[in-house]
């Protein structure tokens, strides 16, 4: 697998886009890389597009390393991503603020998301301020003595069909989506930098926005919270 050799591989889409990179991760240089514009059609009503180009290099890239690529990083920009700014107040009946009552809080608004939104996955789950009793916080301060939280955070969903669609793709060459991405909001956070997509994607998954909520457990932001 091609995280055993120290690489990672990333797949973007967009509908006018595709692109795929093999990152050596501690050079955070691409060991291999190819886009291809789309001019006459969009990727995602014609994911035949998508197919082709896979297979002209998915096997150019595992013969580069002599291994099997097992999982993907995916990268999508579509107009149809939500993006949602939804906030939470919450009265604190302890002497001052602790992680957990703040793990509690956003879970609360994750599964406020899931349960209003089934038919969308989230991709992110970001902080954009903080409350203590009514002073604003761009980050979050631990043990401090509150007797109301406020939090504000941002949702960046992308709709399970058009990821179901793709991951049906990538299954023709064996290949299992490790994690979902939105690139603008990758790109956001690196607007200053001059860099590659895949060196930003790399970036933010280590922690790069430290107050991004990480989603799965193998990424475990300590700045925030983990789910």
């Amino acid at each position: 697998m091609t995280d055993e050799l120290g690489l990672e591989t990333y797949l973007s889409i967009s509908s006018k886009k595709i692109g795929i990179y093999l990152l050596d991760k501690k050079k955070l240089k691409n060991l291999y890389f190819e886009e291809q514009d789309i001019k006459n059609n969009s990727v995602f009503s014609d994911l035949n597009i998508l197919n082709e180009f896979l297979d002209n290099n998915i096997f150019k890239i595992e013969k580069l390393i002599g291994k099997f690529i097992k999982n993907i990083n995916l990268i999508i920009e579509s107009e149809d991503i939500l993006t949602l700014n939804i906030g939470l107040k919450k009265k604190n009946y302890e002497k001052i603020i602790t992680k957990k009552f703040l793990e509690n809080s956003l879970t609360e608004l994750k599964d406020l998301i899931n349960e209003n939104y089934q038919d969308y996955r989230i991709m992110h789950m970001h902080m954009i301020k903080y409350l203590f009793d009514g002073s604003h916080y761009s980050n979050f301060k631990m043990d401090m003595k509150c007797k109301n939280l406020g939090i504000e955070t941002q949702f960046i969903s992308v709709p399970n069909h058009l990821i179901l669609e793709i991951d049906k793709i990538l299954e023709n060459f064996q290949i299992k989506t490790k994690c979902y991405l939105n690139q603008n909001y990758i790109q956001s956070l690196f607007k200053e930098d001059k860099m590659e997509l895949s060196e930003m994607v790399y970036k933010a998954q280590l922690g790069y926005n430290v107050n991004e909520v990480s989603i799965t457990p193998k990424n475990i932001n300590k700045n925030v919270a983990n789910y």
